[in-house]
């Protein structure tokens, strides 16, 4: 079975790593009988009205797990694992939540967080009948976690951060390659032409699918004689403190 392992604001402005890392790094203490299949950004509400620490995403891992009865150790080895790699001054939040939850007010509450401010008594109610924790400062990285659990189970939204291998292939693939993964390449040329497996994809150092109708697709635009590129790159941000607009999750 699936279960749903969030994480949010377990970082500071200038820590040096986000909470990205922390939830790829679970991967390492879940049980052996336990697979991390993919780690999902969720991308909230980025404005000067939400506390944040530097874009306000939050992170969920997605867990093939044989039954239920992991539910709590994954809880355990969750805060376990902030309390071993979360910076003093951050306000982390955890949430814990499988497939066969009702998690219908989760993804209302994670659609709310993509558009408005919300509060952690609205986190608290939407969590109801799930495993939901603070474990620092003012504890508002819990709405972040709800979110992310609501949105990666919906699968209409988020960035794969870290999926098989895709950390370590080379900037040129085949579709091939790829499909084997099970990554779907999507062309956004203005025909949205099926893409054959022996055309070259050129991921710019940076695969990251994004989460659409529960599938992993990768957009691409034609730039050769069959060969293609991803529209995104990755960019090196530098956390500069601007006023109020970052602060503490």
């Amino acid at each position: 079975m699936i279960f749903y392992v969030a994480f949010d604001d377990t970082d500071t402005l200038d820590c040096g790593r986000g909470t990205g890392k922390l939830a790829r790094w679970f991967a390492d203490v879940i049980p052996s009988e336990c697979n991390q299949k993919m780690v999902v950004r969720q991308q909230l509400l980025h404005s000067p009205d939400v506390p944040m620490t530097s874009h306000n995403s939050s992170l969920c891992c997605v867990i093939e797990a044989p039954d239920e009865t992991y539910r709590e150790t994954l809880i355990q080895r969750g805060i376990a694992h902030i309390l071993n790699h979360f910076f003093e001054d951050s306000d982390p939040g955890f949430c814990v939540a499988s497939e066969d939850d009702d998690l219908s007010a989760l993804i209302r509450f994670g659609i709310k967080c993509t558009g408005v401010k919300t509060t952690q008594a609205e986190a608290k109610v939407a969590a109801k009948g799930v495993h939901l924790s603070g474990h620092g400062g003012t504890n508002d990285g819990i709405i972040g976690a709800v979110a992310a659990v609501g949105l990666t189970h919906l699968g209409e939204s988020g960035r794969i951060v870290d999926y098989a291998d895709i950390r370590d292939l080379p900037q040129i693939t085949t579709v091939g390659e790829l499909r084997k993964r099970g990554i779907h390449l999507m062309s956004v040329n203005r025909h949205a032409e099926f893409i054959p497996d022996d055309h070259k994809i050129d991921n710019q150092n940076s695969l990251r699918p994004h989460l659409w109708a529960r599938r992993l697709v990768v957009p691409v635009m034609a730039s050769g004689n069959e060969t293609w590129q991803t529209i995104s790159i990755k960019k090196e941000y530098t956390f500069v403190q601007q006023e109020s607009v970052f602060t503490n999750n």
